[in-house]
């Protein structure tokens, strides 16, 4: 049996924790870049996708995200498309608990994967806030993480068709952002747009919240990417220090760039270039220098401003900025490893026996080719999936909440709840009122 390393078997363990703790970390930030009367079902949101996902996983999505595990061959029952699915309903990849696959145990790498599917799953909600119904929400959560989710996770890290092809990504700017943004967008077009999108209020109802989402995020990525190095090695110390600097870059180009813009320095412009740098380092933490890391960070805190910007003129709303921020800077950052990747981090990281340079490096511009082509259909996949489910969810049980219920606050209708106790003609109600109208009175602010 291979031999257990105690200190990287810690630090998946600590990085799967970390990973969780991203999604009430989302909870929060979506929640704040809401309505009043919709934080609650933001959250709510959030919140099932940690139970729908981890039994989906467990049950499926694990098979057909890691295929065979058969250490004599590991390629026996996998194609280039989905793994090996003899092992689904009871997780034959920890059958066997005490197992150890590169000195990590099966069970440490089942969870570390089952929180990365997670979060992906809970990033789509931010596409349809306000609107869509929590119930259909569920069913388009759990069929998506088996349907779409696990495939392109073989494809890129399984050793489907994208890992054999030489394309990489470190930790998910192609399998997780690029892919939640597509189907955020899918999600979107089908829900339609908020009643008075193009000349509503919809304007953030608490900045505080985001800002504690937003540090919570920050501080769960370190186990996102650090811990995408599958241990404590140097390549997880690069991940975490490329993570932070590209992370401080994104964030002062958004406010450079609002500042040409004649736009004020503000909060909401901080936290989406933390998301955003966040974002774009992500498939390349582990494969780029530092000076790298802040070049493809500050890229991302200029571009995704005016992706955000591309709404309005397309014409689709994307309440919360999912394609904005994910979809775009998951994009820049799945390319940007085949302009910055250098040979001598890539040989370390042990994805090639000789290492490979992007083009800025020397490399070859085919590199750059096969990263773009890559992400591209992984989006291109993701977004003709999704729009297929959510087609059948809307001529079925329905998609949207009603008219009524979307004016009164999406909190009343969908939970018969109030996200905060408002005073109504000067009285202080019990923080539950008894009717969905008494609620709606309450939180439509």
């Amino acid at each position: 049996m291979p031999e257990l390393d105690t200190g990287s078997n810690a630090w998946i363990l600590t990085s799967a924790a970390l990973v969780l703790l991203m999604t009430p970390g989302l909870a929060l930030f979506y929640g704040g870049l809401t309505r009043a009367s919709s934080v609650l079902n933001m959250m709510m949101k959030c919140l099932v996708a940690i139970g729908v996902v981890s039994i989906a996983w467990v049950l499926v999505g694990e098979s057909i995200a890691i295929g065979s595990t058969d250490p004599e061959n590991l390629s026996a029952d996998n194609n280039a498309f989905f793994g090996d699915l003899s092992s689904s309903f009871g997780l034959d990849y920890v059958k066997d608990l005490a197992g150890v696959t590169g000195g990590v145990s099966n069970g440490a790498l089942s969870a570390f994967g089952m929180m990365f599917a997670i979060i992906t799953v809970a990033l789509i909600a931010g596409a349809v806030a306000d609107r869509m119904k929590f119930f259909s929400w569920v069913i388009f959560a759990t069929v998506w993480v088996v349907v779409v989710y696990a495939p392109v996770a073989f494809w890129v890290w399984g050793g489907g068709w994208i890992e054999d092809w030489g394309v990489l990504d470190f930790a998910g700017g192609s399998a997780v952002h690029a892919n939640a943004g597509a189907a955020g967008l899918a999600l979107a077009l089908v829900v339609g747009r908020r009643i008075g999108w193009k000349d509503g209020n919809f304007a953030p109802h608490n900045l505080p919240l985001v800002v504690i989402g937003t540090g919570l995020l920050w501080f769960g990525w370190f186990g996102f990417n650090a811990g995408s190095a599958f241990a404590s090695n140097g390549t997880a110390g690069l991940a975490l220090l490329n993570t932070q600097v590209a992370t401080a870059a994104a964030i002062l180009a958004w406010l450079i760039v609002d500042r040409i813009r004649g736009i004020k320095p503000s909060v909401l412009g901080a936290c989406s270039g933390v998301i955003a740098g966040l974002v774009a380092i992500t498939p390349a933490a582990g494969y780029v220098a530092p000076i790298g890391a802040i070049a493809i960070g500050a890229i991302a805190g200029v571009i995704c401003p005016f992706a955000i910007g591309l709404k309005h003129k397309l014409g689709y709303d994307d309440a919360l900025d999912v394609v904005g921020l994910h979809m775009v800077a998951g994009i820049w950052g799945s390319i940007s490893v085949g302009l910055f990747a250098i040979s001598e981090v890539t040989v370390i990281a042990g994805v090639y026996d000789e290492g490979v340079d992007g083009l800025f490096y020397g490399g070859d511009i085919s590199f750059v080719g096969k990263q773009a082509a890559a992400v591209l259909a992984v989006v291109a996949f993701s977004f003709v999936a999704s729009l297929i489910i959510a087609l059948v969810l809307k001529f079925t049980v329905g998609v949207r909440i009603s008219e009524e219920e979307e004016l009164a606050g999406i909190d009343a209708g969908q939970h018969g709840e109030a996200g905060y106790d408002l005073p109504v003609n000067g009285n202080t109600g019990t923080g539950v009122p008894e009717t969905n109208a008494d609620t709606a009175e309450k939180v439509n602010v």
